[in-house]
C-alpha cells in the first residue's frame, strides 16, 4: 500500500516525489480528466431542466484514467493535489469522481514548489471545497452555452469563427477604439518649446493665462513680441513622495512585461508557468516563483519575516517598509493564494543568470524587483520648476532630484517622474536659449489598447479572470478578429463585422456590466453565499430568446470569394482571417491548405535562384522576409518597411517649424 499523490502537470512530480519521500507515489493527472458532454438539448452537456452537468472523460484521457484508477486502488491514501484555483478544484473533483476514492481521498493545496511549502501543505491536508467546484462548473455552463450556441449562429451567418462570453466583451472595447481612432478628425495646434543646455524649454502661459496655439499667424506674433534674452522670475521647489509599488497579481505581471519588455500575454504566462512549475538548479527541480494566477497583493508572514531581514542586511534598515494594506477593493478580487512572489530571495537575478533563459530572467527579475520594492518605503523627490519671462510670456523649465531612493533601490520610476537635473541658475538671471521653435502640430485620438492596457481594463471593470486575460488575446488573435502591430492592437474587418451582429441582437448580454454581474455572482457562489440555479437560469431564460430571434433576422453574409481557381484543387479560393489578418486560401479547407501570397514580394531568391522571396510572419508575429519554396529552401532575411504608412501610428512628424530664437553658432 502506497500514498498516491496527483499532481495537475506532469513537470513537477519528480520534484515533489523527492520532496516528500519513500512512501509516496507522485503521478499527474495531465489536465482535466472530464468536460461536459454533448449529450441533451443543441448538444450541451446540460440538463435544461434544473442545469445539471453531463459528464465524460475527454477524447484521449481514458487510457490516462485507467492507469490512475489501477494505481489508485492499490493506495491507502490519495492526496488530490492540483492547482489552487477554480480549475486545479475542479479537476481534483473529477478525479475524485472517476477515481472511486472519497473515502481515501484528501485535498492538499501548495502555492510554490518548494520542500518547506509542500511538507507543510501534506500536514495540513483538506477537504475539496464544493463552492469553487460549483462555481467552476456554472462558469464552465454558461461558456458552454455561448459557445455552442452564439458561434454556432455566428459561423452560419457571417462566417465568423466563436464567440465567448468574455471573449466577445473584450472584442466590443477593442473595436469601439478602432471605430475612434479610424473616426478621430485631427484638428491643428501649435506648440512653442525649445532647449537650454539640453533642458527642455516649455511656453505655459501668456500675462498669467494659460496659452494655446491655434495657428501659425500666433507663432509668428511670439516670434515679434519676444527677445533672444529670458529673465528668471521665479524658482519653485516642492517636495514629493512616490509610494512604493505593490507586488505582482497576474494581471499587472502581465501588463508590465508587454510595457517593458514587448512580450505577448501569452508569453508571459508560458515563462511565468516555468518558473513556477521548477528549473533545474544542480539537477534539482526548483520553483523560482509563486502560483502566477491570482489577483491577490497579499505576502504570506513568513516571506515578510524574510524578506525584511534580507533588505535589512543587502540595504540597510533605512530600506525597511512598511506591509502594504489591501490594495483598493477592485470587484471579484480572490485572495485564496498569494501576490506572485520569488519562492527565495536569496536566488538574486544575479544568481538566477546561471540557470533561466534569458527572456526567463527577464520575467523573474520584473517580479523579483517588483516584490522587494512592495517591501521597501516611500522615494523623496524634490520637484523643481525654473520660470522665465519674456515680454509676458511664460516659459517653464521643469526637473527633479531624488532626496531619498527608497524602494528606487528596485524599481526605476514611471517615465513622468524621471529625474531631470537643472541648470544652476538663480532669480534675476538673464539666460539666451539654444534654440526656440514654434511646432506645428495635429491632435491625435486616443491610441489603440496595447495588451497592456486592454488588460487593465479587463480588470478594471471586472471581465475575466486572472488565468483568463491570456487566452482571451490569444484567442481573438486566432480568430482573425484582431492584429498587434507595433504593439498596438487593431480589431480586422471580421472583428468589427463580429461585434457588431453581436451587439446588434445580444447588446444586453455581451457587455461590460452584464459581464461583470454575472463574474460577482459566480465569486458569490464560490463563496457559498448563493447557489448557481438561479444565474443559469436566468442567463438561458434570457439568451435562448435572442439566439432564436438572431437565427431568423441575421442576415446571412456568404464568404467573399477571391475571383481565382485554387492551382492545385481547381475550387475557388476565398478571404479568410488569421492571426496575422486577411489572407486568400482555399475555400475547400482544411482539405486543401493552399494558401495564396497577397503580400510583398521581393523578386527571385538569391540563394536557390528558383524560389521567389516573400513576406513571412515568425510565431511571435515579427515579419521576415523568406523563401518561398521553404523548407526545401532555408533562405531568410531581416524585413525592413519602407513605406511611411508602414511606421507606428504613434510616430509623430513635425511637418512645420517656426524659428522663434536661435543661440546655434
Amino acid at each position: 500500500m502506497t500514498k498516491l499523490v496527483i499532481l495537475e502537470s506532469p513537470t513537477k512530480t519528480k520534484a515533489v516525489e523527492k520532496y516528500l519521500g519513500p512512501g509516496y507515489t507522485v503521478v499527474s493527472s495531465e489536465g482535466h480528466v472530464r468536460n461536459l458532454s454533448t449529450k441533451g438539448e443543441h448538444g450541451l452537456g446540460v440538463d435544461l431542466n434544473n442545469f445539471t452537468p453531463l459528464y465524460k472523460v475527454i477524447h484521449g484521457k481514458g487510457k490516462k484514467v485507467k492507469e490512475l484508477q489501477k494505481i489508485a486502488k492499490k493506495a491507502e491514501v490519495v492526496y488530490l493535489a492540483t492547482d489552487p484555483d477554480r480549475e486545479g478544484e475542479a479537476i481534483a473533483y473529477h478525479l475524485n469522481e472517476v477515481l472511486n476514492c472519497d473515502d481515501r481521498s484528501v485535498r492538499v493545496r501548495f502555492n510554490e514548489i518548494t520542500k518547506e511549502a509542500i511538507l507543510d501543505a501534506f500536514k495540513k491536508p483538506t477537504e475539496i471545497d464544493m463552492d469553487l467546484v460549483e462555481s467552476q462548473t456554472a462558469r464552465r455552463i454558461l461558456d458552454r452555452f455561448i459557445g455552442f450556441r452564439l458561434s454556432k449562429l455566428i459561423q452560419q451567418k457571417i462566417k465568423s469563427k466563436s464567440a465567448g462570453r468574455v471573449q466577445s466583451v473584450a472584442l466590443k472595447i477593442i473595436v469601439e477604439r478602432e471605430k475612434e481612432y479610424s473616426n478621430f478628425v485631427p484638428k491643428e495646434y501649435w506648440v512653442v518649446e525649445g532647449k537650454y543646455k539640453r533642458t527642455s524649454v516649455k511656453l505655459t502661459k501668456y500675462l498669467g493665462n494659460k496659452i494655446e496655439l491655434e495657428n501659425e499667424q500666433q507663432v509668428l506674433d511670439i516670434k515679434n513680441n519676444t527677445k533672444n534674452s529670458y529673465i528668471v522670475e521665479d524658482i519653485k521647489e516642492v517636495e514629493k513622495k512616490r509610494n512604493s509599488p505593490y507586488p505582482h497579481t497576474t494581471s499587472t505581471l502581465l501588463q508590465e512585461s508587454s510595457s517593458k519588455l514587448g512580450f505577448a500575454s501569452n508569453k508571459t504566462s508560458m515563462i511565468a508557468q516555468q518558473l513556477y512549475e521548477g528549473i533545474k538548479i544542480d539537477k534539482e527541480l526548483t520553483g523560482f516563483i509563486t502560483y502566477p494566477r491570482t489577483d491577490s497583493t497579499r505576502l504570506s508572514d513568513n516571506f515578510l519575516e524574510d524578506a525584511f531581514t534580507f533588505i535589512r542586511v543587502a540595504y540597510g534598515p533605512d530600506y525597511i517598509g512598511e506591509v502594504k494594506p489591501p490594495k483598493g477593493k477592485k470587484k471579484n478580487v480572490q485572495d485564496a493564494h498569494e501576490a506572485i512572489r520569488p519562492t527565495n530571495l536569496s536566488i538574486t537575478p544575479e544568481k538566477a543568470k546561471e540557470y533561466l533563459s534569458r527572456d526567463q530572467l527577464r520575467v523573474y527579475k520584473i517580479i523579483y524587483n517588483k516584490t522587494l520594492a512592495s517591501l521597501m518605503p516611500p522615494a523623496k523627490l524634490l520637484g523643481k520648476s525654473i520660470i522665465l519671462n519674456n515680454n509676458g510670456y511664460e516659459f517653464r523649465m521643469t526637473g527633479s532630484t531624488v532626496l531619498f531612493d527608497g524602494f528606487l533601490k528596485c524599481q526605476d520610476l514611471d517615465d513622468e517622474d524621471k529625474v531631470v537635473r537643472l541648470p544652476k541658475i538663480k532669480v534675476g538671471d538673464e539666460i539666451v536659449v539654444d534654440e526656440m521653435l514654434g511646432l506645428k502640430r495635429f491632435t491625435k485620438p486616443r491610441n489603440r489598447y496595447s495588451e497592456a492596457r486592454i488588460i487593465k481594463e479587463l480588470e478594471d471593470i471586472g471581465v475575466g479572470r486572472p488565468s483568463t486575460y491570456a487566452p482571451i488575446l490569444r484567442t481573438l488573435k486566432e480568430r482573425g478578429y484582431i492584429v498587434v502591430e507595433n504593439k498596438a492592437i487593431k480589431a480586422t474587418e471580421k472583428g468589427i463585422l463580429t461585434s457588431d451582429k453581436l451587439q446588434e441582437y445580444f447588446n444586453d448580454i455581451i457587455n461590460e456590466s452584464y459581464t461583470s454581474i454575472v463574474e460577482e455572482e459566480l465569486d458569490e457562489i464560490a463563496d457559498g453565499n448563493v447557489r448557481s440555479f438561479p444565474l443559469l437560469k436566468d442567463f438561458w431564460d434570457l439568451f435562448e430568446p435572442r439566439i432564436q430571434n438572431a437565427m431568423v433576422n441575421m442576415e446571412e453574409i456568404p464568404i467573399e470569394k477571391a475571383n481565382i481557381i485554387c492551382p492545385e484543387c481547381g475550387f475557388d479560393l476565398v478571404y479568410r482571417y488569421g492571426k496575422y489578418g486577411k489572407f486568400i486560401a482555399c475555400s475547400t479547407f482544411p482539405k486543401c491548405r493552399y494558401i495564396h501570397q497577397t503580400g510583398p514580394k521581393f523578386g527571385p531568391c538569391t540563394e536557390c535562384g528558383v524560389g521567389e522571396i516573400l513576406l513571412k510572419f515568425n510565431k511571435r508575429g515579427q515579419k521576415f522576409k523568406a523563401c518561398s519554396r521553404y523548407p526545401d529552401c532555408n533562405f531568410t532575411d531581416t524585413y525592413r518597411p519602407e513605406k511611411p504608412d508602414e511606421a507606428s501610428d504613434e510616430t509623430e512628424v513635425k511637418i512645420k517649424q517656426i524659428i522663434i530664437h536661435s543661440n546655434n553658432k
